[in-house]
């Protein structure tokens, strides 16, 4: 029965995880937007959250995820200590030094991903508040 009331909060934890990394990786580019030859990377959350949760076993038989474009790699399933891989982005303004950081879309990325997590943080204490509700019986 307790399994039954945490399944939710270890997808929401999960997904918690999986946010912060990919707010990590976002503050990397942003901070590495002036490095000569920097190659800006993404963690594909939804991909990512497929894995975590097994729902995504047989979308990357053999490790090597699905190529949605001719020029994509393939980069494999998750690193070595089971942290998401990371793809690289495509880059949308060419630059002279090779750096690929577009610092317009890696900010999106950044509020669009902190609002996320914000939720998914608010979505788990109205969890725990409901159920430390429920054991008090109120």
């Amino acid at each position: 029965m307790f399994a039954n009331l945490t399944r939710g909060l270890e997808f929401q934890s999960t997904a918690l995880v999986l946010r912060a990394e990919r707010q990590r990786v976002i503050a990397s580019n942003i901070a590495n937007a002036d490095t000569p030859g920097y190659v800006a990377r993404d963690l594909d959350f939804k991909e990512a959250m497929k894995n975590a949760t097994g729902a995504g076993s047989g979308a990357q038989a053999g490790g090597t995820g699905a190529l949605t474009h001719a020029r994509h790699m393939a980069l494999g399933g998750a690193t070595a200590g089971g942290a998401p891989s990371l793809a690289y982005a495509v880059q949308t303004q060419p630059s002279a030094d090779g750096n690929s950081v577009d610092l317009d879309r890696e900010r999106a990325n950044f509020v669009d991903n902190a609002v996320h997590y914000e939720a998914t943080l608010r979505f788990i204490n109205g969890h725990a508040k409901t159920m430390l509700s429920a054991i008090q019986g109120q």
